[in-house]
C-alpha cells in the first residue's frame, strides 16, 4: 500500500490575487502554475518575496510548494503567494506563528482599488477646472 504523504494547504490573497497553496515534505522546489519559480517571476524580487516565509522559519529546502495563482498583477501575485505559504506552515508547525507574526506575514494586505465614482476621471482625479 502506497504511503500517505502529508499535504498542507493554504489560501493566500492581496487585492484581487488569490493564490492556492500546497506544501509538502521535500527538495525545497516552487511550482507556480506548472511553471518554476523562476520561469514564472522574472523580477529577483517578486521571487525573494515568495521564498520570506522559508527564511524566517529557517525551513528552506524543506517543503515542495505547489500554486496555483490567478488575478492581479505580477506584484500582488508574489504577496498572495507568501500568505498562503505563511498559512500552510502554521499548519506545519504552529511554533512558527510568532516569527512568521512579527515579520507580518500573517495578516492579510487588506487595501483594496477604490472604485471610481461619477463625474470623476478616476476613483479621485477630478475633471480640469475651466474659469472662463
Amino acid at each position: 500500500m502506497a504511503e500517505r504523504v502529508n499535504i498542507l494547504w493554504g489560501t493566500g490573497k492581496r487585492k484581487s490575487s488569490i493564490a492556492r497553496v500546497r506544501i509538502r515534505p521535500g527538495d525545497g522546489t516552487i511550482v507556480v502554475n506548472a511553471r518554476a519559480l523562476d520561469a514564472y517571476f522574472g523580477r529577483e524580487t517578486s521571487r525573494m518575496i515568495v521564498k520570506q516565509p522559508f527564511e524566517v522559519t529557517s525551513t528552506q529546502d524543506q517543503y515542495r510548494v505547489d500554486v496555483n495563482v490567478m488575478g492581479g498583477g505580477v506584484s500582488a501575485q508574489a504577496v498572495a503567494i507568501r500568505h498562503g505559504i505563511t498559512r500552510a506552515l502554521l499548519q506545519a508547525n504552529p511554533d512558527y506563528r510568532s516569527p512568521l507574526k512579527k515579520a507580518g506575514f500573517i495578516t492579510r494586505d487588506p487595501r483594496e482599488v477604490e472604485r471610481k465614482k461619477y463625474g470623476r476621471h478616476k476613483a479621485r482625479k477630478r475633471p480640469q477646472y475651466s474659469k472662463r
